[in-house]
């Protein structure tokens, strides 16, 4: 196992609604993460190929209309399914950077229909590792996403260390985080759309709390990114300029931030992963070991996956 690497946080957007698009910027971004060294490259939250800020899909309580239902159709047409040719292209984009890769993605399950908001991680050898459904879309969220269970909260044992994470909000789930810090992840990852200042003390309190490096993504997002034409588009009126201005992180075992916050600009950060830092941390405070109290306390998770080893 290395004990030290570098590390990097895409802050970008996609080509909003541009599904060809976006996988060639992503292979541009993992190009450049792998020239500043990089072994583990992670992205936002619903990079490939929208997170669809300030859309209502039409909806209000007690009906849909159905322009709304031709906006999901367009979104659903810019998803990817867990082994098509595009998911396969992102594999042999981390393959050629040699590198760990997790991006957030949306997720189309072609049987049911249903879109979920999924991080794919693949391995330095192009290999498909696995996935993870966000189990609790937020708000409006919840018209256009389905939820995932316990079968994917997955991690991965890897050259690179105990890799896994939560999207966004699960990360306000505290059994959500013990059970990644059940499977002694030292590497966090948590690809997000949430740009308030409070979300920085979230990632340095997860930190601190899982006594792991913990990585936030989100993306950088103006209005004019959004295409004139695609539907739903009048749902933008009243919206700002800047609709998310990013704020990706990096933060230390012991809550200190390493890189970051990025804020109002697409950028790069990389920091250097030494997981003898975690075991530093762990002196005085182990969330899972001698701070546990598994004499009063006990978490059961439903179908939880076993930590998948990648070495």
């Amino acid at each position: 196992m290395s004990t030290s690497y570098s590390a990097a946080v895409v802050q970008s957007a996609p080509v909003l609604f541009n599904l060809e698009q976006t996988l060639e910027k992503a292979h541009d971004m993992i190009n450049d993460a792998h020239k500043a060294g990089a072994k583990l490259i992670l992205f936002p939250e619903a990079f490939v190929s929208v997170y669809p800020r300030g859309l209502s899909f039409g909806t209000v309580v007690g009906s849909r209309s159905h322009e709304g239902r031709d906006t999901f159709l367009h979104y659903w047409n810019c998803a990817i399914s867990e082994y098509s040719h595009e998911a396969e292209k992102l594999g042999e984009m981390a393959k050629s950077a040699g590198a760990f890769l997790a991006i957030g993605v949306m997720e189309k399950d072609e049987v049911s229909g249903t879109l979920y908001c999924s991080i794919f991680y693949y391995g330095p050898n192009g290999d498909y590792l696995g996935k993870h459904r966000k189990i609790k879309p937020t708000a409006q969220e919840r018209v256009i996403w389905g939820e995932g269970d316990g079968s994917t909260l997955s991690s991965f044992d890897t050259d690179l260390g105990k890799i896994g994470g939560l999207i966004c909000w699960e990360n306000y789930m505290p059994q959500a985080r013990m059970a990644m810090y059940n499977k002694g992840v030292q590497v966090y990852l948590a690809p997000t759309a949430d740009v308030r200042d409070s979300w920085q003390h979230t990632m340095i309190h997860t930190a601190l709390e899982g006594r792991c490096y913990v990585l936030g993504c989100n993306q950088f997002v103006t209005k004019d990114m959004y295409p004139a034409d695609f539907p739903g588009s009048e749902d933008l009126k009243n919206q700002p300029d800047v609709m998310c201005r990013g704020g990706s992180v990096i933060i230390s075992p012991l809550g200190e931030v390493l890189a970051g916050p990025l804020w109002d600009k697409e950028g790069i950060l990389t920091t250097e992963i030494d997981l003898d830092e975690v075991v530093k941390s762990k002196l005085d405070f182990d969330v899972i070991g001698h701070y546990s109290r598994n004499d009063i306390f006990n978490l059961e998770v439903k179908d939880q996956p076993e930590i998948k080893s990648h070495k």
